[in-house]
């Protein structure tokens, strides 16, 4: 699995199933808009339901329920974090990253641009709030 930059502020919803999908932020945003899911609308980020329908979208199967965090050795092989969560006029609001146990050890995916490496070890410097489990597509 590789990482996806996101090419918007607030894409790192689309990134994250771009990167869990194997395609390109330009295709995952394609398939997003086709299903009324766009970059800017703050919901991408403050609810789960349009990444849900983004996997689905990608045959990605996730978790029906998020799971709290408590440790980076509690998570499954793959997962989505929500990770710098905080609240704004009484909403939640995050920042999607990808959780993989790569066959070098585990790593995050993190599409924000400004950062130098996106894929990341730095476990302790992230502090996720809860995570939703993926299952890749059968047939890949």
């Amino acid at each position: 699995m590789k990482p996806v930059v996101q090419l918007e502020r607030t894409g790192c919803g689309i990134a994250s199933v771009a990167a869990l999908a194997g395609v390109t932020y330009t295709e995952a945003k394609r398939a997003a808009n086709r299903l009324d899911i766009f970059a800017d609308d703050s919901r991408l980020w403050s609810e789960t339901q349009h990444v849900r329908r983004l996997l689905k979208h990608y045959r990605l199967q996730a978790a029906s329920q998020e799971a709290p965090f408590v440790s980076w050795q509690g998570l499954p092989d793959v997962a989505l974090l929500a990770i710098k969560w905080h609240r704004e006029k009484g909403r939640a609001f995050w920042h999607w990253v990808v959780f993989w146990r790569s066959p070098q050890g585990p790593v995050v995916l993190d599409s924000k641009r400004t950062l130098r490496r996106h894929v990341r070890r730095d476990f302790g410097r992230m502090k996720p709030k809860w995570w939703i489990g993926v299952k890749p597509p059968r047939h890949r």
